[in-house]
Parts: structure tokens; C-alpha cells; sequence
């Protein structure tokens, strides 16, 4: 298997007529950094219950919170913005900070995409409504640098011919698919 560079991604991303080799999303690089294997899951068309109470309630916090500022739109399939407040800022909107990383990482891949493939620079603010908690989020240097890596990491594992090994974590047991990985 040929090995995807994230320079043939951003190429492909920013040619109207091409396909990147690899459709790389916000929800990709929050499963990179929770659990690789679920991206591999996922990566495969592995698809989950989204019915569950988990993806029902982030849902209806992510529906019924701001809606006087609500302006959520898709940009070209690979990330879906929640609000662009009133200053311009991208927010993303979750339910609970209590896994903060990996939403702080989705919004900066949603910062990098915008301004590596889009040329639009944005801020962005992680934003907890039911704990009336912000967090401003910038693509500085260092930033950027870091979600450049978990990009490699994350073509690393979707052209991986196998699952990542399976490793024991304290969110396997409310993640959908653990009847995948523990049977």
C-alpha cells in the first residue's frame, strides 16, 4: 500500500477537481486521540449505534445550545462548524470537558483545515454550555505543528492493514465499540 503524505492530502483539498486520498474529519482526530483502534473502526466503515444515549444527548446539547448565534454549516465534508459567534470565532460546542483533549484537537484541525486548504484565518473557543465553561483555542506554531502530527498519525492508521492492539482504557467501557474489541 502506498503511503499518503499530508502534503497529497492538503494538494488534493485544495483542487476542486481531485479527491485526497484520505477524507480526513473532526470526528477522525478525536478518535486518534481517544483510541486508534476505533479509528481503524471507523476508517473501515465500521459504523456504531448513533442512537445511543451518549451521541443522543452530545446531540441535543449541540442542537439547543446558542441558538440565537447558531450558524452551523459543512465545509467540504470535513468539518462541521457549530456557530461562528458574533466575533468571527469558530466555537465548537460539547457536552463535558471532562475529556478536554480531544475536542481542543478536532477545533484546531478545524483552525488548520481553514487556513492550510482555505486560506481563512479564525480563532476558536471550545465551548461547554452546561458547565458555563469556555476555552479560546489559537493555531499558533506550536499548535499547529501539533496537529500536523496527529494528521501523519491518523493517515498512519487508516492505511494500516490491521487494527492498532487492543489496550484497556477507562473510556472502553462507554465507547460503542467495545462489543467489537472485547468479544
Amino acid at each position: 500500500m502506498a503511503v499518503t503524505s499530508l502534503s497529497d492530502i492538503v494538494d488534493a483539498e485544495r483542487d476542486p477537481w481531485r479527491d485526497p486520498p484520505i477524507r480526513i474529519t473532526g470526528l477522525m482526530v478525536q478518535y486518534f486521540e481517544v483510541c486508534k483502534r476505533e479509528l481503524w473502526f471507523m476508517s473501515r466503515g465500521i459504523d456504531i449505534d448513533r442512537g445511543s444515549v451518549n451521541i443522543r444527548r452530545g446531540t441535543r446539547v449541540d442542537e439547543t445550545s446558542y441558538r440565537d448565534k447558531r450558524q452551523s454549516f459543512q465545509v467540504n465534508g470535513r468539518i462541521a462548524i457549530d456557530v461562528l459567534d458574533d466575533s468571527g470565532d469558530i466555537m465548537e460546542v460539547k457536552v463535558s470537558s471532562k475529556l478536554e483533549e480531544p475536542p481542543k484537537l478536532q477545533l484546531l484541525y478545524y483552525l488548520w483545515y481553514l487556513e492550510t486548504v482555505l486560506d481563512i484565518e479564525k480563532d476558536g473557543v471550545l465551548a461547554y454550555p452546561q458547565e458555563r465553561k469556555r476555552e479560546r483555542v489559537k493555531l499558533d506554531d506550536e499548535n499547529r505543528a501539533r496537529i500536523e502530527a496527529v494528521l501523519r498519525g491518523i493517515i498512519e492508521v487508516v492505511e494500516a492493514d490491521v487494527p492498532p492492539e487492543l489496550e484497556k482504557k477507562p473510556v472502553c467501557d462507554s465507547c460503542l465499540y467495545q462489543d467489537i474489541c472485547w468479544m
